[in-house]
């Protein structure tokens, strides 16, 4: 009954984060709107706005939906095993336009044949989530490296970092520090990170500091 209560309780404050994620794109799209409407507006600027609130609240419902999956059970996370380096270059590669755009470096270091004990498209998520998350905070002149040995993930940016004491609710669903909170991500990557990370028997931890870059070691158990 009490864990019942407890899984409530989580469930409302869920719904409630998310209707608040949400909440600050939908205005932001009613103001281009209504700008729109005045005289003398730059219509194909505005428009190029809409999409972009549009898109960010697409990228929010989706993250939300595949959260929903995990915790649903529907999604197998640890099934066979997957060759991580292929899995990297495609990612680097389908990034490589945001990363540019950032004036971010995207390199690869991971020995053909290692594996890690995680379906295809689960081990993409973990490391595409985490290459987001440095391409958008690491700031301009970083490199972002995406690397794998025996049993582990990381990557790992030589960015501006986060403080220390913050480290700890990166993973939180929403959690964004002080200097994420003009960006246009979603707040649910890294906690997607963890729970598939966590789903697979793993672990995972972030390091660093402010001037140090911030670095993420995700740990399987060997298969």
């Amino acid at each position: 009954m009490e864990d019942a209560r407890a899984y409530q309780e989580l469930r409302v404050g869920f719904t409630a984060a998310v209707s608040h994620e949400l909440r600050t794109p939908l205005a932001r799209l009613l103001v281009i709107l209504e700008t729109a409407a005045l005289p003398g507006t730059d219509r194909d600027e505005l428009l190029s706005q809409a999409r972009e609130e549009v898109e960010q609240m697409a990228e929010l419902v989706n993250d939300v939906l595949f959260l929903s999956e995990l915790e649903s059970g529907r999604e197998v996370v640890a099934l066979g095993t997957t060759e991580v380096r292929p899995v990297l270059e495609e990612v680097r590669a389908r990034l490589a336009d945001s990363a540019e755009r950032a004036e971010i470096s995207i390199r690869v270091e991971a020995e053909p044949q290692i594996e890690l004990p995680l379906r295809r498209r689960m081990l993409q998520t973990i490391a595409e989530n985490l290459a987001q998350n440095a391409i958008r905070y690491a700031g301009p002149g970083a490199t972002v490296t995406l690397g794998a040995d025996a049993g582990v993930l990381r990557v790992s940016d030589d960015g501006r970092g986060v403080e220390e004491e913050e480290l700890p609710r990166l993973f939180e669903r929403f959690y964004r520090s002080d200097r994420a909170r003009a960006s246009r991500g979603t707040g649910l990557g890294l906690a997607i990170v963890k729970h598939v990370v966590v789903s697979a028997g793993g672990q995972v931890q972030a390091s660093g500091g402010p001037g140090r870059g911030l670095h993420i070691e995700c740990r399987f158990p060997a298969p």
